[in-house]
């Protein structure tokens, strides 16, 4: 089948965007003395991104997130789900990142400025190392997103999600707050690298009590039905 010319000139121009706009983030990122303001300033810069690709988001539900500490779980299904769901949740919000991505150039070093946590997903030492530094940021009132499945592929469907952020949950005794992320699979397939125009949804549902006591995995699976359900898509 041949590529439509115009699909591919718009592809070009959605990645030489990424680049722009990620050395305009480093100005205010490595600049401005307060972490509340480099979040600020960067989900601000995620925001242009989608509004200059023509990639309209729409925020649904969003006042269901708790005012208080929390954790965020979303479903993971593209490369722009990170920057999305930046652009969309308050500040106070750090990210739970493989630690791959704080080796990248310049990426890395704005990662580790915006104060998103790491996790060694290969050393089982460094990550439980990693998990209990985790588990005393949100104990001490910080708010944590998670994409629980670890990764993403090409098949439609919600994966089986990791039990870190619900351990974390219950543990430092906040809620988990689920989050369903519809149309960024279409917009950058997992099986190609030139982005296609789609509706893009956040949908905040409604949180879920994760206290001690209260059984992880029970929490977990609970919140990756309800995600599915709202998509809707499959459990794989």
């Amino acid at each position: 089948m041949t590529a439509n010319p115009l699909r591919l000139v718009w592809g070009v121009y959605a990645w030489l965007l990424v680049v722009l706009l990620l050395l305009i983030a480093a100005l205010p990122v490595l600049a401005l003395p307060r972490l509340s303001l480099r979040r600020s300033a960067a989900g601000l810069i995620c925001r242009a991104y989608f509004l200059l690709c023509g990639l309209p988001v729409h925020r649904i539900g969003m006042d269901r997130l708790p005012a208080g500490p929390c954790i965020v779980v979303a479903n993971h299904a593209s490369y722009l789900d990170g920057p999305l769901l930046f652009a969309v949740l308050p500040p106070r919000f750090a990210f739970v990142i493989k630690k791959e991505a704080s080796r990248i150039p310049v990426v890395g070093l704005l990662l580790r400025r915006l104060g998103h946590q790491f996790v060694d997903r290969s050393n089982r030492h460094e990550g439980a190392n990693d998990a209990r530094r985790i588990l005393r940021a949100v104990s001490q009132g910080q708010s944590v997103a998670f994409f629980p499945e670890g990764t993403f592929g090409a098949q439609t469907g919600v994966a089986r999600f990791h039990t870190g952020a619900f351990v974390t949950a219950a543990r430092a005794g906040v809620p988990v707050a689920p989050v369903a992320i519809r149309g960024t699979r279409r917009a950058l397939h997992a099986k190609t690298f030139v982005p296609r125009w789609s509706r893009i949804e956040v949908e905040a549902l409604a949180p879920m009590t994760a206290a001690p006591g209260v059984v992880a995995a029970t929490v977990r699976d609970a919140a990756r039905e309800q995600i599915a359900a709202a998509l809707p898509e499959p459990l794989l």
